[in-house]
This record gives C-alpha cells, structure tokens and sequence, in this order.
C-alpha cells in the first residue's frame, strides 16, 4: 500500500496488487534508449515502441493502479545538471491529486487534441524548488488508446508543434495550505507536454512562480531551456523545473514499465 502523503496532500487512493509477469516482458525494450537532451538540461528518454502485444499494452495502462504513489512521484527529485548552466536542482513534492478522469485538467483546446486517445486515468502531483520559489505540476495521463493511435497522437504532436502553442497549456494542480495554493491558470509560465509511444501514457508538466505573480508571456520549456532567452520564464529557471521534473517522472514509469512494480521484483 502506498505510505500517507504529507498532512497538506489529499490521501490518494492506489490499491496494490502484484502485477503480471507479462509487463516486463512487453515492456522489455523500452530502456533501449537515446538521449535527445542536452546536460544542462537534464535528458529526455527516446521511445522506440517496437512489437508490442496488445496485453501487455494494456497492462502497462494499469500500471498507475499496481504502483504506490511515492513511485510514480517519489517524494523528492534529484535534478544533477538540470538547473540554468548546469546547476543542480532539487524537487520536494508538496501535493498529489486524487486519481480521476481528465474533467477540468486541460485548457479546452488541449483536452480537444488529446480527445482520440481518451482517458483511463490522471494522476498529478505538484513540487517545489528547494527555494520555494517555483512550483511545479507533473501529470501523467493514462489514455485508453493502442499503440497505432498512441503514435498517430504523437506524430500529430510532433507535425504540429502542439507543444508549443499557448492555448495548449495543462493546468496545474494547487492544492490549498501548500506553496502551491496560489498556482493557477494565470500563474503558468512553462509547460512541457508529450505523448509517448512505448506506453499509454502522456507525461506533462507546467510551472509557474509560487508568490502568485501573474505571468503574461508563458514559454515553453524546450524554448526557455535555450541559452539567451529573456523572457521571465527562461531568466527564473522554470523551463528547466517543468522539462526535468517531467522528464524524472517519465525515467521512473519506463523504469516500472520495463521491470515491473516494486512488489513483483
């Protein structure tokens, strides 16, 4: 079972149970991978999804529901290299949202792209900055679609520049009492969203300033990452929050992915 979040989360409700064999079998060529990030900003996971059965894509969607929540977001993230210039960064997570389905998480137009894959499952936690100065929500979405329509999403995504567009932005989670109370719409500075092929998952995270501050030119993470960027997302570093928060997050499900749940190794 998962161990009690903080007093300042909701109790997130993760039943565990010992999970088949089969994912890390199905699942045995994801950590086969390349890597399409630079040092100071941490890495990305390349996904090569290969043959996979319809079995185990399946039971790699039900991996939110066999894997404790200090799993999925452990407690604290260490960013070695992932800060502006290489500096290392550290995340302390501060809220998890209960799990749910997709209702109010995406601005319209991006719960409208993401509709054709569906929606089986969203779980979100939200971090800080070991400044408090930043705030940070990741999601992960487990949709209800195969691997062809996974990679159709994708190859939209990628076509498109969805990635990019401001009127695709996630929402974030704040959660009352936490530095994240005051973190909401208005408040998203940089975003990152991804849709993976390998696994039904979509892995997203958008970060904003924890004072509450108003950001009226938000950018997205793989462009304020860029060196000789001045927008106040870029100078305050929280292009780097939302690309290495993700990109920890989505390292640890292919990791669970490939080998199993804690419980079944």
């Amino acid at each position: 079972m998962p161990p009690p979040a903080p007093a300042a989360e909701p109790a997130p409700h993760h039943p565990v149970r010992r999970p088949g064999r089969t994912v890390a079998a199905a699942l045995c060529l994801v950590l086969g991978l390349g890597l399409l990030g630079g040092a100071a900003v941490g890495t990305w996971l390349g996904d090569d999804p290969g043959e996979r059965t319809a079995t185990g894509y399946a039971e790699a969607r039900a991996l939110w529901h066999e894997t404790p929540v200090d799993t999925l977001f452990p407690r604290t993230l260490k960013g070695d290299g992932a800060g502006p210039g290489g500096a290392d960064r550290h995340w302390t997570r501060i809220a998890v949202a209960p799990d749910g389905d997709c209702a109010g998480a995406f601005d319209p137009l991006l719960a409208k792209a993401l509709a054709p894959v569906g929606c089986a499952r969203l779980l979100r936690a939200t971090y800080v900055d070991e400044t408090g100065s930043g705030v940070t929500t990741v999601g992960l979405l487990f949709t209800e679609a195969d691997a062809k329509g996974m990679r159709t999403l994708r190859e939209r995504f990628d076509r498109e520049d969805l990635q990019r567009r401001t009127d695709l932005m996630p929402r974030p989670y704040a959660a009352r009492g936490t530095a994240a109370a005051r973190f909401g719409d208005a408040q998203r500075a940089s975003w990152t969203i991804r849709p993976l092929v390998d696994v039904p998952v979509v892995v997203y995270a958008v970060s904003g300033f924890a004072d509450g501050r108003a950001v009226g030119d938000p950018q997205p993470a793989e462009v304020a990452v860029l060196e000789g960027q001045t927008t106040a997302p870029a100078q305050a570093g929280l292009g780097h929050e939302a690309h290495g928060i993700a990109d920890r997050v989505e390292r640890g499900l292919r990791r669970i992915a490939a080998e199993g749940t804690p419980q079944d190794r």
